[in-house]
């Protein structure tokens, strides 16, 4: 599913954001369990505040990386994330 660019982008509320220490790694927690994420998926997924939309997580992290070509891959991120549930169009 293409998600729209300029709406906002929040975690379903079965879903926490944190930093845990002991997997030394960014995580989604859930009632069954926790998501490991890799280092990119935690920089993205700590943008989703239920503010921002797509084109403002790719500018920040445009801005935050300069060096990078970040667009195609952010987007397909968030795609296949809302596709699992994990985040919701606010």
């Amino acid at each position: 599913m293409s998600l729209p660019e300029d709406k906002p982008l929040s975690l379903a509320r079965q879903y926490r954001f944190q930093w845990e220490p002991a997997q030394d790694a960014f995580v989604l927690l859930y009632p069954e369990g926790l998501i490991k994420l890799t280092e990119s998926a935690g920089q993205i997924i700590k943008r989703i505040d239920g503010h921002a939309s797509v084109n403002d997580i790719v500018a920040d992290l445009e801005q935050a990386f300069p060096d990078a070509d970040l667009r195609q891959d952010v987007v397909e991120f968030l795609e296949e994330i809302h596709d699992k549930g994990w985040i919701r169009i606010v």
